[in-house]
């Protein structure tokens, strides 16, 4: 058994691919046993060629495939499901995500209390157009004012959590943006930790700032819905 899933969904990344897979090899191999999980959402281009090929080079690789174009959120879902270790990293498949902060989490989450079952990128530092970023910046003030999830930058592709945890979570399309409010919700305390971030350099981004404005307050309601009516009892058995 791997001690270590990494989960990288991916749409249209034919060019990220090889080397996102040498940076996560350069990270972990002789640190840890790992195993890493492309999940292609049913790509329009040949990433599904590319990762095949990716296979010969690299025996930890494990590639899914969906059907039918499901999300992000479902790709990390199905990745997860699928995942063989306890724990869980998940990484953008745009490359933005720099493996070699991978273990910077592995050493927070060995430091860290028991209660505490996610570990999420911070990007102190954003790459990104300036749009995007104050975009971001909005929509991560009004997360934490509604939900009060005591977390900087959720919308970090870079997270370590434990695969028991994130099983028990409610499933919904981008619930991949809210990880530290329903893990909160469901008992567990989560901490950030800062993390690089780096522009793209292949490929374009899959998400329009329209796009991330409408979907995202939709989300936002239900998921301050779910957490007023979450309960969480501990229990004692006599």
């Amino acid at each position: 058994m791997p001690q270590l899933s990494v989960v990288v969904p991916v749409f249209n990344e034919r060019d990220n691919i090889p080397p996102l897979l040498a940076e996560i090899a350069a990270a972990l191999r002789g640190r840890v046993d790992y195993e890493v999980i492309y999940v292609d959402d049913d790509s329009s281009d040949d990433s599904r060629a590319v990762l095949a090929a990716q296979k010969a080079l690299h025996p930890e690789l494990r590639v899914l495939h969906h059907v039918t174009r499901s999300g992000q959120s479902t790709a990390v879902w199905n990745g997860v499901r699928a995942a063989a270790s306890p724990w869980i990293a998940t990484l953008d498949g745009d490359g933005q995500n720099d493996p070699a902060d991978i273990p910077k989490l592995l050493a927070a989450r060995d430091a860290a209390s028991a209660e505490t079952r996610l570990f999420a990128g911070w990007r102190t530092t954003r790459r990104d157009s300036f749009n995007k970023r104050i975009s971001s910046k909005v929509a991560n003030a009004v997360r934490s004012r509604m939900l009060k999830d005591a977390t900087p930058d959720t919308g970090c592709g870079l997270k370590l959590f434990e695969r028991e945890v994130f099983l028990r979570l409610p499933y919904f399309d981008h619930m991949h943006r809210y990880l530290p409010a329903l893990v909160k919700r469901a008992g567990f305390a989560s901490q950030s930790v800062p993390v690089g971030h780096r522009p793209r350099t292949a490929g374009v981004s899959k998400y329009g700032m329209l796009d991330r404005l409408w979907v995202g307050l939709a989300d936002l309601r239900g998921v301050a819905w779910l957490m007023r009516r979450g309960k969480v009892t501990r229990v004692e058995e006599l």
